[in-house]
């Protein structure tokens, strides 16, 4: 059954609201007072710096808003760009992340009702809680009714909001103006120096995250390729200037004895209340309105961002599939408003908001450093493919320094604010714990749903997957058979049935029968030999989402692939969860003497070992190995190697680049006339997998070629590695 989709009615100002909306919310009201307390009036730096750390992620944002402008934003993006689970636990972060940032927003809009009640003498219990779900209830229902109202009220209501900023400021650049004594209050800049503006920036970045809303509306803006990019850089713009020129003008034009920012900052989150009220004639109820308009501007936008959240994730069943219903007069995702409507006001009734608030900034990091990492990774993979409406500058030098702003304020935050990582870990714990007993089996039934299989009822702890080939099915396979014997592992042969995207998937189950048949050629041999193997047939629109899902379902160890195929998948070695080794195979006699290469600096290499070991019949086992280590250090590693029973020789010290390399490789070959040759994913510094250069000599060789490559974030495996050599010297 197709899937229905959201239809495409915002405009550009529609999603520049939006993005205003839930960057101002009550943030600036709230906010400002305590950050000037923090840094005195080195705040507005404070806020530039956060728009700095802002743009370096926001870009990442544009070009996928523009390139993939689906329901969902970061987590679909993610679904394309990092391996399992990382798709499901950014959503399962940013659905809760939103619904929190709404319940606040709920809980602050009652406690301003609830003051402005007091103001005339009428006092209602717990009105903060009434007037929250009041405004839930209604902006919901706002919600359901369509994308136009939507966007008809956010305006309205953002507009307003705008209105009472600019009197502010009118206001205050008034005062300034008759008095030209304003410019002492900046006399002690930043009293409390780099920590307190680091301090500022912490307390109000949860701010500058809204623009992420944007995004969530990608299948509903119209023109996204261009008016994504131009929505999310304009609303950073416009918030950072609204929120420099509050504290600019709170400090300036306060009448008060003594330093204003000492005033300001000492009354808490009502600063910039008791501040307004000195140069405004009845400053307060004028906060008190703009905090009221605030916080029901972020409300709609955060309410409209969840739910779209809950529908991506429903889409792709890591959520219950009925989330992602649309209705069908409004065009509206009403089963994901109303759950989320309802997960937010148990959270208003029922949870300690303040202590789950504390989290919502530090997942937010989180997931802007996933999207970075995704961002790098898309571009990588599909390159030109993607219709982009903007291209991060100094690729992927920005996304990089991305990831690092991001990682480095969530430190921050982890070190200062433990309770925002304990509640984290839990809720990825809650996550993780639905993923393996909920979520992923619906994925795999919707993505690649397991047809049949046969074979043998015993399981191994080590396994290995082998796509079927069917114009030659043997030649991998005996290498598969070969490792599995050394490693006592089981053998999965996976049949992958592909049917077009228009076509259901039920389809396929008219070919099984044809897919079982097939396997006949291979089970005659695979029965004389000493090795537990199953057959897996699937059926999916895409064969690298098969094998995916047959990887994480069957708990594979290793995926063992032609080398030429696998070369050409990117997403599949983008994606993949488990060591791989890509096999070409020239000659399908014995192996007898091995080649293999190898250093001390690589994942990669230890899998080169491993696999070694896994072939006990070859006579002969030589290592060329490569190291940057001295004296004593590569002897010690020299002498591991030969304790595994290995002929060592060959080392480059300090450098190596593809030419040596590729001159190493084929002068180390002639030389040895293997049957079969070992190489590592990477070598020192060289890429032997994805280097052009490098796989054009390997193909001018005769001779058999396995490609190792172990499973690892390269982020953690780069930071190993620079340990490593800290401490080395």
């Amino acid at each position: 059954m197709e899937e229905e989709h959201l239809v495409r009615t915002l405009s550009l100002l529609d999603v520049v609201m939006i993005g205003i909306a839930a960057m101002i919310g009550g943030s600036m009201f709230i906010l400002i007072g305590p950050a000037i307390g923090l840094a005195g009036p080195a705040v507005m730096v404070a806020f530039i710096l956060n728009a700095v750390i802002t743009i370096f992620t926001a870009m990442a944002y544009a070009e996928l808003g523009s390139s993939i402008p689906e329901v969902g934003g970061g987590y679909r993006w993610i679904r394309e760009g990092l391996p399992r689970p990382f798709p499901f636990i950014n959503g399962w972060l940013g659905w809760f992340a939103h619904i929190v940032a709404t319940s606040l927003y709920a809980i602050s809009f009652g406690t301003f009702m609830g003051g402005l009640l007091d103001v005339f003498n009428i006092g209602i219990v717990y009105a903060d809680k009434l007037f929250a779900t009041v405004v839930i209830i209604a902006l919901a229902y706002v919600n359901y009714k369509g994308v136009a109202p939507t966007g008809n009220v956010g305006n309205m209501i953002t507009l307003t909001q705008l209105i009472i900023i600019a009197v502010l400021i009118s206001f205050g650049f008034a005062v300034m103006y008759t008095d030209p004594d304003w410019v002492v209050n900046f006399s002690d800049f930043a009293p409390f120096g780099v920590t307190g503006i680091l301090a500022a920036m912490v307390l109000t970045f949860i701010a500058f995250e809204g623009y992420e809303v944007i995004v969530q509306a990608g299948e509903e803006v119209r023109n996204p390729k261009r008016n994504i990019p131009r929505a999310i850089f304009i609303s950073i713009a416009t918030v950072t200037t609204i929120y420099t020129l509050i504290a600019f003008v709170a400090i300036s034009a306060t009448d008060v004895e003594g330093p204003t920012w000492i005033f300001i900052g000492s009354n808490g989150e009502l600063g910039l209340t008791k501040a307004v009220d000195t140069f405004i004639p009845f400053g307060a109820y004028l906060i008190l309105l703009g905090g009221m308009v605030s916080m029901l501007a972020a409300l709609n936008a955060s309410i409209f961002s969840s739910a779209r959240v809950a529908v991506a994730m429903g889409r792709y069943y890591n959520l219950p599939h009925i989330l992602s219903k649309i209705h069908a007069k409004n065009k509206t995702p009403y089963v994901a408003i109303i759950a989320s409507a309802s997960v937010i006001l148990f959270i208003v009734y029922l949870l300690p908001l303040q202590e789950i608030a504390i989290a919502a900034g530090l997942i937010f990091l989180i997931l802007f450093a996933q999207v970075n990492a995704a961002a790098i990774n898309i571009r990588k993979v599909y390159g030109n493919k993607l219709a982009y409406g903007f291209k991060t500058p100094l690729f992927p030098f920005i996304p990089t320094i991305g990831i690092a702003l991001n990682t480095v304020l969530a430190f921050y935050i982890m070190v200062t604010q433990p309770i925002g990582l304990v509640i984290t870990l839990i809720w990825i714990g809650i996550g993780l714990l639905m993923y393996k007993v909920y979520s992923f089996k619906h994925e795999v039934e919707y993505i690649a749903p397991l047809l049949a299989s046969r074979g043998d009822i015993v399981r191994k702890g080590f396994r290995i997957l082998v796509p079927y080939m069917p114009e030659d099915p043997m030649r991998i396979l005996n290498y598969a058979l070969s490792i599995a014997e050394g490693r006592d592992a089981e053998v999965n042969i996976l049949r992958v049935i592909t049917v077009p995207y228009q076509i259901p998937l039920s389809s396929g189950v008219a070919y099984v029968e044809d897919a079982i048949r097939s396997f006949e050629s291979t089970d005659d041999i695979l029965k004389n030999k000493d090795v537990v193997y199953h057959y897996l047939i699937r059926v999916s629109h895409d064969t690298t989402d098969a094998l995916l899902a047959s990887i994480e379902e069957q708990k594979v160890d290793m995926l063992i692939h032609d080398l030429d195929t696998f070369i050409r998948n990117r997403r599949l070695q983008m994606l993949l969860t488990c060591d791989s080794l890509a096999v070409r195979v020239v000659d399908e006699g014995s192996v007898r003497k091995i080649l293999a290469f190898y250093d001390d600096e690589g994942e990669h290499s230890k899998l080169v070992l491993k696999v070694l070991d896994m072939f006990r019949g070859a006579d002969k086992k030589v290592v060329v190995y490569l190291s940057r280590l001295e004296d004593i250090d590569y002897i010690n590693e020299k002498d591991r190697l030969q304790s595994h029973g290995l002929e060592v020789v060959g080392s480059i010290a300090d450098k190596i680049d593809r030419e040596s390399l590729v001159e190493l490789i084929i002068d180390s070959a002639n030389r040895y006339e293997p049957d079969l040759m070992i190489l590592p994913a990477r070598l020192l510094d060289v890429s032997v997998l994805n280097n052009p250069f490098v796989l054009r000599a390997l193909d001018s060789l005769s001779y058999n070629i396995i490609i190792a490559r172990h499973f690892t974030l390269p982020a953690i495996n780069k930071t190993k590695l620079l340990l490593k050599k800290i401490l080395r010297y």
